[in-house]
């Protein structure tokens, strides 16, 4: 296990070195900084010069990805361009709200999708359990922003555009009763942007210490985990049928075994070790491809900051992000790697 542990750290650290390696390439012809975040009217060619030498962008490539590299190892990705502020500093300002919307929505989709894919292979042929699936097809197949532009439509601007006709009603010979009622006083309206209250806890700003703040949760939840739920959903059915058709199964079965104890400690352990996988890959992408969910709903997060400093050419922070996400990747696929031994003792890694 030691062996493997460091065999998988060196590779990780390879990994790492080439994706700051490309990123460092590409940006090199992906515009230029000075002109993209400095007035134009300000930047005559003598000033033009003095900032790239202060930047350091006058020095050869390889010199600046060397400088950078030794910055990187001690945790100082350098100064933003456009802000002007540590890159840290503004990743790990943005990062909270980010972590939490990626892991909500992940615990989200990964409970009901398995509970959904459960249900519909153990009962294949009721109506539950084809609606199930035909549900988790359109979740797989609607694009993101599609999904969130209708939860907004439906739970933010429906409600304002029903209350709207009532002074029309009032106005009218109508009976009091009537100008009171409303067709959908039972429908939720949920905010359509921002993040709501936050509360500081030490470093981290949070947004599920207030009422506010989940009520700004719940559509980001729904838009970033509809895919995942119906992915969880028909990789928990297809697994279940497969298992409930083994022998260990069947034998349970024979020997009298109740319902839950085969379905959860037989059939269940097994199809767990394929969702570990999509596990540990969903959240590594829910937290570094949420940019159109944080878009969309004007998230405060790492996502949105990424999208305006593409725009920027703000090139310290992008590749920041990048090789912290590739990190964060690396770290989730070497947890699932430990994570199968708890699920299955047959399985070693030399």
């Amino acid at each position: 296990m030691l062996a493997y542990l460091t065999r998988r750290l060196a590779q990780s650290c390879v990994v790492l070195l080439l994706v700051s390696f490309v990123c460092f390439v590409i940006f090199q012809y992906l515009g230029d900084p000075i002109k993209a975040n400095f007035n134009p009217q300000d930047l005559n060619a003598e000033r033009a010069a003095e900032l790239r030498q202060r930047l350091g962008l006058d020095q050869p490539f390889y010199v600046q990805y060397v400088r950078w590299l030794g910055r990187a190892f001690r945790g100082d990705f350098g100064l933003s361009y456009r802000q002007h502020l540590p890159v840290m500093g503004l990743i790990a300002e943005r990062a909270p709200a980010t972590l939490e919307l990626a892991t909500l929505s992940l615990v989200l989709s990964t409970a009901l999708g398995i509970l959904l894919g459960l249900w519909s292979a153990l009962r294949p042929r009721s109506l539950s359990a084809k609606g199930t699936m035909v549900v988790s097809l359109l979740g797989i197949s609607m694009p993101t922003f599609v999904v969130g532009l209708l939860l907004i439509l439906a739970f933010s601007i429906l409600p304002d555009s029903l209350h709207a006709w009532q002074p029309l009603v009032a106005q009218a010979a109508w009976p009091a009763w009537l100008q009171n009622w409303h067709p959908l006083s039972w429908w939720p309206k949920w905010p359509s942007f921002g993040r709501g209250q936050t509360v500081m806890i030490g470093g981290w700003r949070s947004g599920l210490l207030s009422a506010s703040g989940w009520q700004h949760l719940i559509m980001p939840i729904i838009t970033l985990g509809i895919f995942q739920i119906g992915v969880m959903a028909r990789l928990t059915r297809s697994g279940m049928f497969e298992a409930l058709a083994q022998d260990y199964v069947r034998t349970a079965w024979a020997k009298g075994s109740g319902a839950t104890v085969v379905v959860v400690k037989h059939a269940l352990r097994n199809v767990l070790i394929p969702i570990v996988t999509i596990l540990g890959m969903s959240y590594g992408e829910l937290i570094a491809f949420s940019i159109v969910t944080e878009t969309i709903f004007q998230w405060p997060g790492v996502g949105k900051l990424l999208l305006n400093s593409v725009f920027k050419a703000d090139q310290p922070v992008v590749i920041a992000y990048i090789v912290l996400t590739s990190l964060v990747i690396l770290a989730l696929n070497l947890a699932v790697d430990l994570i199968y031994l708890a699920l299955n003792p047959k399985i070693r890694y030399g």
